[in-house]
């Protein structure tokens, strides 16, 4: 259901936050075969606006099993059914995975990827030796006790600034184009149970914030030092820095503009 538009028709563009449970989906963007969450969203759109020539863009790709907590699309379209009750219509046909929380009408230029001025990730561990059946695949069960959040803060804080974060991008098909990313906020936190780990950047590469992750728990293991992680960085090479973490610890938190 996304193609370009075409015609003179007046076109809006509508800004739409959703949130989503990643369980179920092979992430954001349509695949063959598998299902996706905009696949699953423009399903639910072409119930209310009908076979409509429509452009639908996603603010980020997201990984299998990631979940979003926001989650922002742009939608241009010449559909004339005002903001909120499109946010009303949408949320009647999209399952209960998937909720539109705003619409908004924005300027035709907006875009959701390239607007966008920062995004804010979270992974959220469970460190209990009891695993928690009601966080399953929303956690990271780590069941060892007394998992090190204050190594793993101070770790962290050596993501900070600009960098290329070779060494923390799983390599795929597409052009890798520049890797240098800036992150201005990076922190560890004990929550009771739960440990959180918490960055925000300009953009993220692919795994990323999972393989920070897997590197974060490598420190807090003993297996390498927070002092060892710029020398990881300058090395550029995958296979320096820490496992990647599973997917259902890691939500899109937050999306700036």
């Amino acid at each position: 259901m996304q193609h370009q538009i075409s015609g003179s028709a007046a076109l809006r563009n509508v800004k739409i936050t959703i949130a989503y449970d990643g369980r179920n989906y092979h992430g954001w963007q349509i695949q063959n075969n598998a299902p996706t969450v905009q696949e699953t969203f423009q399903n639910a759109l072409r119930n209310i606006v009908g076979d409509r020539t429509v452009d639908v863009k996603g603010c980020s790709r997201t990984d299998s099993g990631v979940h979003a907590n926001m989650y922002c699309i742009g939608l241009k379209t010449d559909h004339k059914i005002p903001a909120q009750r499109l946010k009303a219509a949408l949320n009647r046909h999209l399952p209960n995975s998937i909720a539109v929380l705003d619409c908004e009408d924005m300027p035709i230029d907006f875009h959701p990827r390239y607007d966008c001025k920062k995004k804010q990730y979270i992974y959220k561990i469970w460190n209990n030796e009891v695993r928690n059946p009601f966080f399953d695949g929303y956690a990271l069960h780590y069941r060892y006790k007394n998992l090190d959040d204050k190594i793993m803060d101070k770790a962290a804080g050596y993501f900070l600034g600009r960098h290329d974060f070779t060494s923390f991008c799983t390599m795929d098909k597409r052009n890798p184009g520049d890797l240098c990313r800036t992150v201005y906020l990076a922190k560890v936190e004990r929550q009771g149970d739960f440990v959180i780990f918490t960055v925000e950047a300009d953009g993220f590469l692919y795994n990323m914030v999972r393989i920070m992750t897997g590197t974060l728990l490598s420190a807090a293991q003993g297996k390498i030092a927070p002092e060892d992680i710029p020398g990881i960085i300058e090395l550029k090479d995958r296979t320096f820095a820490g496992p990647t973490a599973p997917p259902c610890g890691l939500y899109l938190n937050k999306v700036f503009y």
